[in-house]
């Protein structure tokens, strides 16, 4: 595999660094790890449809579009009020 090089700000590759060495890696393998773990917005689509299809089969529910962005307000909002916490 070939190496690119990508341009960050110092306290971001100082941080990933410290990741890293806690870790007991290198900066190139912890962030090779990191790419191998982190799904592509594709793949997380993919995913989330599997779960709602499972989900229906599984219960029989399957909320409409609108039911689903709420659902899916709520829970950004108990997320942001947990962050804040």
């Amino acid at each position: 595999m070939a190496d690119a090089n990508v341009r960050i700000p110092e306290e971001a590759r100082d941080r990933l660094a410290a990741v890293a060495a806690a870790e007991g890696m290198s900066l190139r393998a912890y962030l090779a790890r990191l790419a191998e773990a982190v799904l592509t917005p594709e793949e997380r689509a993919a995913q989330a449809e599997q779960a709602r299809a499972v989900l229906q089969e599984w219960t029989g529910y399957a909320p409409g579009e609108a039911e689903q962005k709420g659902l899916d307000a709520e829970l950004d909002a108990r997320l942001r009020q947990a962050a804040a916490r």
